[in-house]
């Protein structure tokens, strides 16, 4: 492919995403496909020959697009949103253009310095304290990781060298293989799954403690499983607070567990991988008290903060605790670096390899301002509060929790079947997606504001989709329980001929209502 066939099948590539997006509303937002259905749809191995752009991005129609859940829809509620901006499209467009691995200095300058400035900018419009910053005189310090889950791992892995080195300043004989296998790690109940799956990549037990009415971990709960743990001859050394739990958004209690990891000497995570972007808005931060105990903190710009995947953006209080845990030196790894103003970001990460991933930030950032972004942010939070009062205004669902930021939990009235049962529907029919999470063993349902396209109207579309659904389901659930009834008074003989009678005629009943 040439230049000149580059712009043609680019610019069609634009175009295709931008009716796309035009037209995103007139697609399901779940695919009607099961597992396997592409393996038929296209040949069991690569073409001998050369094949037109045309040809390939017709199929990204007829073999993609069928199997697409569609995160940018604006019927999608489901998990959190996945960030996404025609800026930042155009930005990841570019860096794939220019290509460059970044893992040091000399191996891309740009990479590496335009990350540390858009770290600083980003930190400084959350207002983090200065010792996180690039900018600071002390040894703190931001980068762009994949995910929030890495940023997790990368915290334990950090601190899980910091005590052991520690120890050992105090008892040079330590054997630290053996010291390891005490290490022990805390986190709530309510922790993404990608905080237990750190505890098991660095093979530290990742304890999950119970949280409060509110799904907030409290201070005296982590204090009492440290000194149990401690009487048993383990050793803490990791602490992760949700800023924003997955299920309901819920928030730790900084200010309490941040006084207990310093008595200890733990490293307190902060994971505010969504809920974190709501920071850049100043009506939010009183949520980030108790910051300053922090020993590192992640959000997901790639979620809330309308850059694409993948952009997560973790700051620590000592970048030294990462090179100590992850520096290995090789000769053709060696640079011109050598007076320290810049950081080696392979030091602070798992892979060596890094993209550029600082221009679709810078792009986004410059593009929108912090104004256009704060304005996202609200809007998506007043069209949750524009939900939650429809829910509200409908007797036959309750409300259990707080809405957080753009997340709003509901569910049935009743037991957890007619929930169940409702997202299970919804599901089936394509219309809308949700997902369910649980609190103090009732079912909910999480209604969360996604895709930048979301309008109120959609919102309005949801819902009407979402208690119909729900009436449907209530009516066949009054339905059995009435004919139940009328057959425990019939006499054995008569039941099941007038319980199929009955049934029929309640049957016909909802579906001339679901018309």
């Amino acid at each position: 492919m040439d230049s000149q066939q580059f712009r043609e099948f680019g610019r069609a590539a634009i175009d295709y995403i931008a009716d796309y997006m035009d037209n995103i509303r007139d697609r399901d937002v779940l695919p009607s496909v099961e597992p396997g259905y592409l393996k038929n749809m296209i040949p069991d191995a690569a073409p001998e020959d050369p094949e037109s752009w045309q040809d390939f991005l017709k199929d990204v129609e007829r073999v993609v697009m069928p199997g697409m859940t569609h995160w940018n829809s604006p019927q999608f509620h489901a998990y959190y949103p996945t960030g996404n901006s025609f800026p930042s499209i155009v930005a990841d467009i570019i860096t794939c253009g220019l290509g460059g691995v970044g893992f040091s200095w000399i191996a891309n300058p740009a990479c590496t310095e335009l990350e540390v400035e858009m770290m600083n900018w980003l930190g400084k419009m959350l207002n983090l304290p200065e010792e996180f910053l690039n900018s600071s005189d002390g040894p703190g310090g931001g980068i762009i990781q994949g995910s929030a889950s890495e940023a997790t791992f990368i915290g334990l892995l950090a601190a899980k060298e910091r005590m052991i080195n520690r120890m050992k300043e105090n008892d040079p004989s330590l054997d630290s293989n053996l010291t390891k296998t005490k290490l022990v790690a805390y986190a709530s109940d309510q922790s993404n799954s990608s905080v237990e799956k750190a505890g098991l990549l660095a093979s530290i037990p990742m304890k999950l403690l119970p949280v409060d009415d509110r799904c907030r971990l409290r201070g005296d709960t982590l204090e009492a499983a440290i000194k149990e743990d401690i009487a048993k001859g383990l050793i803490p050394c990791y602490v992760v607070l949700n800023w924003g739990t997955t299920g309901t958004c819920a928030f730790d209690c900084t200010e309490e567990i941040g006084p207990v990891c310093e008595k200890y000497g733990i490293w307190m995570h902060i994971d505010a991988a969504y809920a974190g972007a709501a920071f850049i808005c100043p009506e939010y931060r009183h949520l980030m008290k108790g910051i300053e105990y922090a020993d590192s903190f992640d959000f997901n710009p790639h979620k809330w903060m309308l850059v694409n995947f993948d952009c997560s953006a973790m700051w620590v209080k000592n970048a030294n605790y990462l090179v100590d845990a992850f520096d290995v030196q090789r000769i053709y790894l060696k640079d011109n670096n050598t007076s320290g103003k810049m950081p080696d970001y392979r030091h602070w990460q798992i892979s060596l390899g890094r993209r550029f991933r600082a221009i679709k930030l810078w792009a986004v950032m410059r593009i929108y301002g912090a104004s256009g972004l704060r304005n996202h942010i609200r809007k998506q939070v007043g069209l949750a509060e524009h939900f939650e009062s429809l829910v509200r205004k409908d007797s036959r669902f309750e409300m259990l929790t707080e809405v957080s930021m753009g997340l709003v939990c509901f569910r049935i009235k009743g037991g957890n079947e007619l929930t169940k049962a409702l997202v299970a529907k919804l599901t089936e029919r394509k219309v809308v997606f949700l997902v369910p999470c649980t609190y103090q063993g009732k079912m909910l349902m999480r209604f969360c504001v996604c895709s930048r396209l979301t309008e109120s109207r959609d919102v309005d579309f949801s819902w009407n989709e979402i208690e119909t659904q729900a009436g449907l389901i209530l009516d066949s659930n009054a339905v059995e329980k009435l004919s139940s009834d009328i057959a425990e008074k019939m006499d054995t003989s008569d039941k099941a001929n007038k319980l199929t009678i009955i049934t029929k005629l309640q049957t016909t009943e909802i579906q001339e209502k679901s018309k």
